[in-house]
């Protein structure tokens, strides 16, 4: 079981070495299942390490053989370029994220039940088929949120960085289950869309923030269309055109087409060789948007040549993202674990645990939580949080 845990997990007898300060040999012997009577196994504490790490239930250890398990069939993945291979290591993890979000959606839906509530649709009126154009539905999906321009315009320059946030609560009223996960960039995927009704399921990681929003807005771009999948870094000659559309839908969501007209004037006839960096600060910090966003919109419009952003300025806006590190920690423990999975998820589990539908126990299991003090730490400051 030891060993079959870890295989499952993809891990190797070096990294559960690692765990527990031990040597793979070590870790190799417990696995044997005829190991001699001078082979002692792990302790109790140990045991639980590596069911921590291999991300299992310390329980299955005792079992005779292993579970038969269902894994999920990944969903369309559009990180690379067709006919070039994926590493196996990464299909897995990212299997495996994508299992926990459909264990969320089906918790959420478990909690809905519990307290007595129908879970909500995604208003019909926002989906929509291609061969539609990314403006016309950046512009239905404003309108059905309710999220003008003005609104977003309204937040102040210091709280800029709260536009992923402001998107992400919108998008959970309309019905989308919208969840974090820290280790997505580690794969080379940036968002996962799993479209299923009610409560479709959107997957964003922990870019800077405004990459984080372009990512919301991608990701509700597949909503839109009802189409499951796993997005990955920008392309210039990207062969799928779903996710061409999703970068041009996400653009035209963040930075209305009217407005920058507005702000710009028209394109010019001919779009420019470049753009000033001044100028492109200033609209992106009106938009509370990253310069990266802004300036992938004024391609889109015509306003700037295309070599110029693949040539000479996303080069710079990969690396700055690249080496951006968030220096911001939640004032409350719990809060890591809300942020996790969202007011939506959240609000229901405390729901149902306020009104005595579940224990705290269930509650604690529905956050992944261990500490109970994190879980009372939610619960005292979700409304304020």
């Amino acid at each position: 079981m030891l060993r079959w845990a870890r295989e499952w997990r993809g891990r190797t007898l070096e990294e559960a070495a690692a765990k527990l300060n031990k040597t793979p040999v070590e870790i190799a012997e417990w696995e044997l299942k005829d190991r001699s009577p001078e082979t002692k196994g792990p302790t109790v504490k140990q045991a639980r390490e590596l069911a921590e790490l291999y991300d299992r239930s310390f329980l299955e250890f005792f079992r005779e053989s292993p579970p038969t398990l269902t894994e999920p069939e990944l969903v369309p993945d559009y990180r690379m370029q067709k006919g070039v291979e994926t590493d196996v290591s990464d299909i897995r993890e990212l299997k495996l994220i994508q299992a926990w979000a459909e264990e969320k959606r089906t918790n959420a839906l478990d909690l809905f039940e519990e307290i007595g509530e129908t879970p909500p649709n995604v208003p019909d009126e926002l989906f929509v088929k291609l061969p539609v154009s990314h403006e016309t539905a950046s512009e239905l999906a404003r309108r059905v949120l309710n999220f003008p321009i003005k609104d977003q315009f309204a937040i102040k320059s210091k709280d800029r960085d709260q536009l992923p946030n402001i998107i992400r609560k919108k998008l959970e009223h309309a019905g989308i289950l919208v969840l974090r996960r820290s280790d997505l960039s580690d794969f080379a995927a940036r968002g996962i869309c799993v479209f299923a009704s009610p409560l479709p399921v959107i997957v964003y990681g922990s870019e800077p923030p405004g990459a984080q929003a372009f990512t919301l807005g991608h990701e509700l771009g597949h909503v839109l269309l009802r189409q499951s999948a796993i997005s990955g870094p920008r392309q210039r000659h990207n062969p799928f055109d779903i996710e061409s559309w999703c970068d041009q839908f996400s653009a035209s969501f963040l930075m209305p087409r009217a407005t920058v007209h507005e702000i710009l004037g028209g394109p010019p006839r001919q779009p420019a060789a470049r753009f000033d960096d001044r100028l492109l600060s200033e609209i992106a910090t009106r938009f509370r948007v990253s310069q990266h966003a802004m300036l992938i919109r004024l391609v889109n419009l015509r306003y700037v040549h295309p070599n110029y952003y693949w040539g000479v300025k996303k080069p710079i806006f990969d690396k700055r993202e690249a080496e951006f590190k968030s220096m911001a920690r939640a004032k409350y423990y719990g809060s890591r674990y809300k942020s996790s999975v969202g007011d939506l998820y959240t609000g229901l589990v405390l729901e149902a645990w306020n009104s005595g539908r579940i224990t705290n126990h269930n509650a604690a299991e529905y956050m992944g939580i261990k500490n109970f003090e994190h879980l009372y730490d939610i619960r005292a400051n979700f409304s304020t949080s």
